[in-house]
Parts: C-alpha cells; sequence; structure tokens
C-alpha cells in the first residue's frame, strides 16, 4: 500500500513470485471512468474507490480460494479502505505501507511515461494517506531500500506471525 511511485507493483510482484501465488495490480480494477478521471488531474472520491475496493478485494477473495494466497497492490490510503478489503479478504490480510519523501515520489511519477497518475495528483494522495494503526497488522518501511531487501524484509515479518 501507498501513494502512487512507492514502490507497490514492484514489491507486490517480487513477493508474489517469492510466495509462489497470484500478484494483482490495483490499477488495473479501476473503472474506466475512474482512470479518465485521474489522466484528467481530478482525485478520487470516496464514491469512485469503493465499487473499485470491492471488485479487487473479490478478486483477491478469488485467488486466495484457489492458490492459497495473494499478493495485491492497492493504494489503501485510508483506514476505511483498507477495513473494506479486510472485510472482503479476512483477518488474514496484512498491510505493507511504503513510504518515501515527497521528493523521491514527485521524481518517480515525473520518469513513469505512459501511466494515467500524474505527479500532480501526489500532494492529494499524500493529504489522504492514513499510516496504519497497531493493531492493523502493517508494517511501514522505506521505500528506498533495495526492492529485494524489502521482500526479504516481509517475508520475514510475515514468517514470524
Amino acid at each position: 500500500m501507498g501513494v502512487s511511485g512507492c514502490g507497490k507493483s514492484t514489491l507486490g510482484a517480487l513477493l508474489a513470485e517469492a510466495l509462489d501465488c497470484t500478484f494483482l495490480e490495483g490499477d488495473s480494477f479501476h473503472a474506466p471512468e475512474a482512470v479518465a478521471k485521474m489522466r484528467a488531474g481530478q482525485a478520487l472520491t470516496d464514491e469512485d474507490r469503493w465499487p473499485w475496493l470491492d471488485r479487487l478485494g473479490a478478486a483477491a477473495v478469488a485467488s486466495v480460494l484457489e492458490r492459497g494466497r495473494v499478493v495485491v497492490a492497492c493504494s489503501a490510503l485510508r483506514l476505511a479502505y483498507r477495513d473494506r478489503l479486510r472485510a472482503a479478504i479476512g483477518a488474514g490480510a496484512h498491510f505493507v505501507l511504503l513510504e518515501t519523501s515527497r521528493e523521491n515520489l514527485f521524481a518517480r511519477l515525473e520518469n513513469r511515461p505512459g501511466h494515467y497518475m500524474p505527479a500532480s495528483l501526489l500532494d492529494s494522495q499524500l493529504a489522504t494517506l492514513e499510516v496504519p494503526l497497531d493493531g492493523e497488522q502493517a508494517v511501514v518501511l522505506a521505500s528506498e531500500q533495495p526492492p529485494e531487501f524489502l521482500r526479504d524484509t516481509v517475508l520475514r515479518r510475515l514468517s514470524s506471525d
């Protein structure tokens, strides 16, 4: 989880490979209208996000039923969004927040050609972000670390839970 450009997709793909499970890219579950809205520089509202989270949660459940586990890359910026995903997926859902500086995020977004999420929406995402609470089964990691280090840290955390 985290704002756009933090490294969710990179870490998610590495984790799914290590865990031999399905990787779901949350961006691919957005409605075309939501993608158009973001591409136009408009932030999504909760009304835009609820159906997206529901589609993503349903796909995650289907993957868990099929393969036993799943890795999902999703912004999940607010507690309410994470709670919605937990309600769909179940109590075993864990979250990893990837954090980095606004400057690093902006540079990453500016160097990501072809993605619909413009750097102009970064500040609205940062304003929306609610850091996970202690009881949320979440870990916060600095995304400046190499992706393989982040993967190994998450795997160690999962094996200790």
